[in-house]
């Protein structure tokens, strides 16, 4: 990296922000999710035979399964479930997928003697009468009965955990409460599930569940388990571990058990899940629409540049294609969408946010449209959908694929009408979705489709340091005009003074990024170093203020979430009796009173996660010592490629960043996609 510099160094920000990202817009979002999985769950109910797998299996696995079985037939477990030899695992991909139309209203509120009488309960069981919106929100009709007939409910709202749980069931059952308590184990199993979800995996291995239920207390955690999957809030699945068949062989031993693993999901997510790979799937063996002569479409490849053409010679003949490259490879999409339109494809790109979208468009100049994935979806951008439900368009390409989470993805691929072809486009070396799942790196292991490389290096020194991250080599790079200055720190209250120096002098003065253009990125919200620390003092310096609404002044800049796991950087423009309203990205967002405490921060500082899919002229990185635990390659990757001219890293962490470029991959994560898509697509696929 660059020599260590005291004074000159950088940071980085830029306020754009959210691309007409109004609140109507998230509430069409969440509504968008609901209807697509209640239109799953009816499509998967009216399959004409069940699902059956798993005649093998024996102790608590045969268990399990055969809870799964009773549910969907209404009846009680029995051991005779599996009196018959198992059929194929998955049928075969329906052969259309239609997106209904709609409904952009908000899930409603709940009544107000509902919430009443939720507070009652919670004020007898000693908890804060503050959750009963939410409690009456997360369990719905009958909220007060059901909480009080099961206290262990409480797990269902976010933020609760197993001993307040256990605190407010023993307030409310007395000598009644006991750990054995099937309902504790039931909704503790619900619980884990919902964190391993918060954590990116959409199921768990039947260990790793069962282990997590013993240190949670559980005195029988297979019990637990079954009881959770014959109330029907937990799936319970078995797939063919890796090189082993899908279906077993006419001529094999009957006896021989195939290798399987078991995996719990929660049903939101293994629905997901499932429509994802049938959408894909259906993708992958679709012959596109002829849109274009196959002279017109080689004329155009002949036409671009280096990898550029091979993508887009990739997308002619298939459906479904894959694109990898850094941030000087987004280039090329651009030229695919350039030549789509020049054929007359009605073509559009999506991208993770509006710092992304207004990137692509910047490239893209006139004619094919840019979006961002949450304004496709919802409708308040794109080019809206046909009769059917379906996209209104022929050629789709999402930018910032790693950020897609299941749930979108399968939004994603079910809104596509049948002959479209879908690019997804991204950097494979960033951090993961907010959201469970894998789906871009899933697919590229999967080698369901063709992949286009790029060819494409970033330039200048902070392409050569981030690409060297990439494999995970740290290395010193020359950096004559100070594109790259490390200013070394011994602690955090001098982490966090540099880092006010950086944005608010040294960057301005020397690179000429002035603070409003210079992004903040550390590991975390919390400790002395974190987000909440720095955007006080940057706030102290750069907009002082009493912060009379919700700690907010006008001219604050801020990160907004409309949804989780999706923040848009925007600017505080005033405060009244209807809200906090900011500018994102030249949209006027007003968030209403109760709900700027959770959707809004200040956004001086974010961590890697919010920043992902968002790029400014100078970015300055904080490592405090207290950090060094939270670093992995893709997390310095992550931050260390926002930077556009500049980056400054101030480093408390000594040895351990080295330590993480090389040693510290990606967090493992449980995914059922690839087992889901061997057998919907051809394994010769490439």
């Amino acid at each position: 990296m660059a020599q260590p510099d005291g004074s000159d160094g950088a940071g980085a920000g830029q306020e754009d922000a959210g691309g007409g990202a109004q609140l109507s817009e998230a509430e069409a979002e969440l509504a968008a999710q609901r209807v697509e999985r209640e239109r799953i769950a009816r499509r998967k109910a009216e399959k004409k035979s069940p699902v059956e797998a798993g005649a093998k299996l024996s102790g608590t696995a045969a268990d399990l399964l055969a809870a799964v079985r009773a549910v969907e037939s209404g009846a009680k477990p029995a051991a005779t479930v599996f009196s018959e030899p198992p059929a194929p695992r998955r049928p075969a991909p329906e052969p259309v997928r239609r997106a209904q139309p709609v409904a952009v209203d908000a899930p409603p509120a709940p009544a107000p003697e509902a919430v009443e009488g939720v507070r009652r309960v919670l004020v007898e069981g000693g908890a804060p009468d503050t959750l009963a919106s939410q409690v009456a929100a997360a369990l719905g009709e009958g909220a007060e009965d059901r909480l009080r007939s099961d206290p262990w409910q409480l797990l269902r709202v976010g933020g609760v955990r197993p001993e307040q749980a256990d605190g407010f069931a023993r307030a409310l059952l007395g000598a009644e409460c006991r750990p054995d308590d099937e309902r504790r184990g039931r909704a503790v199993t619900g619980w884990l599930l919902e964190q391993a979800a918060v954590a990116g995996h959409t199921a768990l291995e039947m260990p790793t569940l069962t282990a997590a239920l013993q240190r949670q207390g559980v005195p029988d955690p297979d019990a637990a388990v079954q009881s959770a999957i014959a109330e029907g809030e937990a799936l319970v699945f078995q797939d063919a571990l890796d090189g082993a068949p899908a279906e077993a062989d006419g001529e094999e031993d009957e006896d021989e058990a195939r290798p399987v693993r078991i995996l719990v999901g929660l049903e939101r997510y293994a629905l997901a899940e499932e429509s994802l790979a049938d959408g894909l799937g259906r993708l992958v063996n679709s012959v596109p629409k002829q849109d274009g002569s196959a002279e017109r479409w080689e004329a155009a490849a002949a036409a671009a540049e280096g990898s550029a053409a091979d993508l887009i010679r990739a997308v002619a003949g298939h459906g479904l294609v894959l694109h990898t490259g850094g941030a000087a490879a987004l280039a090329e999409p651009a030229a695919l969408l350039r030549a789509a339109d020049g054929l007359g494809v009605r073509a559009w790109a999506a991208a993770h946010g509006p710092l992304g979208r207004d990137r692509c468009a910047a490239l893209v100049g006139d004619g094919p449209g840019v979006a961002t994935v949450s304004g496709l979806l919802s409708g308040a951008e794109g080019p809206g959908r046909d009769a059917d439900g379906a996209l209104d368009l022929d050629l789709l390409v999402v930018l910032d694929a790693p950020q897609l989470d299941v749930e979108t993805g399968a939004l994603l691929a079910e809104s596509l009408p049948d002959g479209a072809r879908l690019v997804l486009s991204g950097d494979p070396g960033v951090l993961w979705s907010a959201g469970p799942g894998r789906v871009f790196a899933d697919l590229l292991a999967a080698r369901v489709c063709p992949q286009v490389a790029s060819r494409r290096p970033d330039p200048g020194p902070l392409g050569e340091l981030v690409s060297g991250v990439g494999i995970g080599e740290l290395t010193q790079v020359e950096a004559p005009g100070k594109e790259v200055v490390i200013v070394p720190v011994r602690d955090a209250g001098e982490a966090v003074h540099r880092t006010v120096q950086l944005v608010a002098d040294s960057v301005p003065r020397a690179i000429g990024v002035p603070a409003e253009e210079t992004q903040v990125i550390t590991p975390g919200h919390g400790g002395a170093a974190g987000t909440r620390a720095l955007n006080a003092a940057l706030k102290e310096r750069l907009n002082p203020g009493p912060g009379r609404f919700g700690g907010f002044d006008p001219g604050d800049r801020v990160a907004y979430s409309p949804a989780p796991g999706r923040t848009v950087p925007g600017r505080v423009v005033k405060a009244d009796a209807d809200g906090l309203h900011l500018s994102c990205a030249g949209a006027l967002v007003v968030v209403p009173k109760e709900r700027v405490e959770r959707t809004v921060r200040h956004g001086w500082a974010l961590t890697a996660h919010q920043a992902v899919g968002g790029r400014w002229p100078a970015v300055v990185v904080v490592l405090p010592g207290d950090a060094a635990a939270a670093l992995s390659r893709p997390w310095v990757y992550t931050a260390f490629g926002r930077a556009e001219r500049h980056l400054s890293v101030v480093h408390g962490v000594e040895q351990a960043l080295a330590r993480a470029v090389a040693e510290v991959p990606a967090k493992p994560r449980t995914t059922r996609l690839p087992a889901l898509l061997a057998p919907q697509v051809p394994a010769t696929a490439q």
